[in-house]
């Protein structure tokens, strides 16, 4: 099944409890967190989570655009992260594995990351342990970004690791995701895709969420 997972660095952030509400239809809130060094933005943190995390069922997809994020990932999972994924270019091997345990030792799941110029194989090391892995689509730090088609053959080649090595792993697109490239995605292997403006500039929600899917 294709999970959609819309992200609320579209959403309105003074009305962050309505917009969250609006996709509950959907299967995963997205949540970006963002450090100013790691990518050239900020934008939501801890704080945010935590209050977030009471005004849904939904499970909480945070997604790590931070330097050292072994130093957090505890925190946000106490904050009510479901989910936290981490990039590989974000520290050294050893720390993201440590980061990765600590995610577990939580109770939550665990992921990684990779930026369009990261190679598939750079998933190798983490590929047994982690329950999602996400490919970026565009260059990590700004939403509304075109998506970049030549990515889809990475999705492929991940897909296939996936497949021959962790099959309940979850591969997650994520970046210019729309009505019209959502097929691409899901027929290059990924089950979960990422929709920022996509979602929430549509009429109706519900509907763009299903189309998405492929409903």
């Amino acid at each position: 099944m294709v999970k959609i997972a819309p992200s609320i660095l579209s959403a309105d952030f003074a009305n962050l409890e309505r917009e969250i509400r609006r996709i509950e239809t959907a299967d995963y809130v997205h949540v970006d967190v963002m450090d100013g060094l790691f990518v050239p933005n900020i934008s939501i943190g801890i704080p945010v989570v935590q209050c977030i995390r009471p005004v849904t069922a939904l499970p909480l997809d945070v997604h790590l655009m931070i330097v050292e994020p072994i130093r957090y990932v505890e925190r946000f999972c106490d904050a009510g992260a479901d989910l936290v994924t981490v990039h590989v270019e974000s520290d050294s091997e050893e720390n993201l594995h440590g980061a990765i345990a600590k995610i577990h030792a939580k109770g939550k799941r665990s992921g990684v990351v990779l930026k369009p110029k990261t190679p598939a194989e750079a998933v190798l090391p983490y590929l047994k342990e982690v329950e999602l892995i996400l490919v970026m689509t565009v260059e990590p730090g700004f939403g509304g970004q075109s998506f970049m088609a030549d990515q889809m053959d990475k999705v492929r080649a991940i897909r296939r690791l996936i497949d021959r090595h962790n099959p309940d792993c979850e591969l997650e697109v994520d970046g210019g995701v729309g009505v019209d490239t959502c097929r691409t995605c899901i027929e290059a292997g990924a089950n979960v895709l990422v929709a920022g403006s996509a979602v929430y500039k549509a009429e109706d929600i519900p509907g763009r969420i299903r189309a998405l899917r492929g409903e």
